[in-house]
């Protein structure tokens, strides 16, 4: 079997790192699988599929870390990991350095959420991503052109072996992905829109194609002959999309790595206040179902839920070993790897601010008059992670009386992400993730100030 030869290849291997002085040492394989399909004006235009299996291994050489990584796995690719590590801990400079975990006594026990992703044959794939495509195209005169639709799988898996004798074993994510989609352009006299629906999940045929190209249409559809407000500030809702963005834009203030070299404002500020009392925000790499649900984390740490804001309290950053070791406090198991052959680094698992109980509904019958705002623009250019501050492109609609009135786009959103956490007023139910790690309801915020249409 495939799992008792790459067992042994990495026993040979640590073995021979031994030998070679690098002790201790540790080896961290990820095997992945990925199917894509796009349609374009009725026809398949792109299809993809690959498969990729990797390995990475780190450890200490007198007292510093190396690293090193192959896609090969051969005789020839052991002596170059070893040869790498080697070279790799020469030139490291680092006062902290990471460290090889011997491993927890005990380890959570997950469950895989139901999912067909390895039974979907290619054919019922490309009919979907067809249909997606088909229908929404049909659905109504003003829409006037598919921007492509897509339909994509994913399964992974992770295994952490170290010679303290630690073996570890993870699906990633657990049960698979799918994911499918459609973009429309949509014309209205010499109005002309975009927009789309994607669906994430871990069960092909739990996707409704009919449904997602309906929502599409809607979409798309609900955004023809926006216009800008007027310039000034406006009580607001951020719906829980555009507010994921922003949760994702400055989940960075949350790493105790980032805030030990100084990226962060929220360095030793555990147990302030540092958001309104509504807000409670969670890490969970246990939630059921979650794309960052792990019993582990990249440094063999056992998994476990911690809320790092409680009541609007900042009661943890995310740590790492390293990070944690250095502030004095236990790991949170938030440790991270881009690769197999790079350093340890701090990220979220699965990160959501806690839904409240009112409705996306409710919440702007609460407001009464302002904005909701449904899309942000400009994420990469328009906030600083460290400071906070944003300047944001935004689409969505006027509220008046609690109701849509109609559409809004071309204005610009600014403001401070810090100030915002404390100024918020209220928290929707309607939490959503969407196939990624981070997750949020619809928010009110209170005010924000808008740029848009002159006086």
């Amino acid at each position: 079997m495939e799992k008792n030869w790459m067992d042994s290849f990495i026993d040979q291997l640590l073995a021979r790192a031994k030998e070679a002085g690098i002790d201790p040492a540790e080896v961290c394989t990820t095997e992945s699988g990925h199917f894509m399909a796009g349609a374009m004006e009725g026809n398949i235009d792109s299809y993809e599929v690959s498969a990729t299996r990797s390995l990475g291994l780190r450890g200490m050489v007198d007292g510093r870390m190396g690293y090193a990584s192959t896609e090969a796995f051969d005789e020839d690719a052991v002596t170059l990991l070893i040869q790498g590590v080697k070279e790799r801990a020469a030139l490291a400079e680092a006062k902290e350095q990471d460290e090889i975990f011997a491993g927890d006594p005990v380890y959570p026990e997950l469950t895989a959420p139901e999912s067909d992703v390895e039974g979907v044959s290619a054919e019922e794939k490309l009919a979907l991503c067809l249909q997606l495509e088909r229908e929404a195209l049909a659905a109504d005169p003003r829409i006037v052109k598919s921007e492509g639709a897509q339909v994509m799988t994913g399964t992974g898996s992770l295994r952490l072996v170290n010679s303290f004798g630690l073996h570890l074993y993870t699906e990633l994510p657990l049960g698979g992905s799918v994911a499918c989609g459609v973009g429309l352009v949509a014309k209205d006299g010499e109005h002309t829109t975009t927009g789309g629906e994607y669906k994430t999940t871990h069960c092909f045929r739990e996707l409704d194609g009919s449904a997602i190209a309906r929502a599409a249409v809607e979409d798309t559809l609900s955004m023809l002959h926006a216009a800008p407000v007027e310039t000034g500030v406006y009580r607001a809702v951020i719906r829980w999309d555009a507010m994921r963005s922003l949760l994702s834009t400055f989940s960075g203030i949350f790493s105790a790595e980032n805030a030990q070299q100084k990226l962060s404002l929220l360095a030793g500020r555990e147990g302030e206040a540092i958001a309104a009392p509504c807000v409670t925000l969670m890490d969970d790499p246990l939630l059921p179902g979650g794309f960052g649900t792990a019993a582990f984390d990249g440094e063999g740490s056992a998994s476990r839920t911690k809320a790092v804001i409680q009541d609007g309290v900042l009661k943890t950053l995310l740590h790492s070993r390293k990070t944690a070791r250095k502030q004095g406090v236990e790991t949170t198991g938030n440790a991270s790897r881009s690769g197999v052959g790079g350093p340890i680094h701090v990220s979220p698992t699965n990160l959501f601010i806690q839904p409240g109980r009112k409705d996306l509904a409710a919440l702007l019958e609460q407001m009464d008059d302002g904005l909701l705002i449904t899309e942000l623009g400009g994420l990469h250019a328009g906030a600083n992670p460290v400071s906070g501050d944003f300047s944001l492109i935004a689409k969505g609609f006027l509220i008046v009386n609690g109701r849509k009135e109609r559409p809004v786009e071309q204005i610009t959103i600014a403001g401070n992400f810090y100030q915002l956490l404390r100024e918020i007023r209220e928290v929707g139910s309607d939490l959503e993730f969407r196939g990624g790690r981070i997750g949020c309801p619809s928010v009110d915020v209170g005010t924000l100030s808008v740029s848009g249409a002159a006086h």
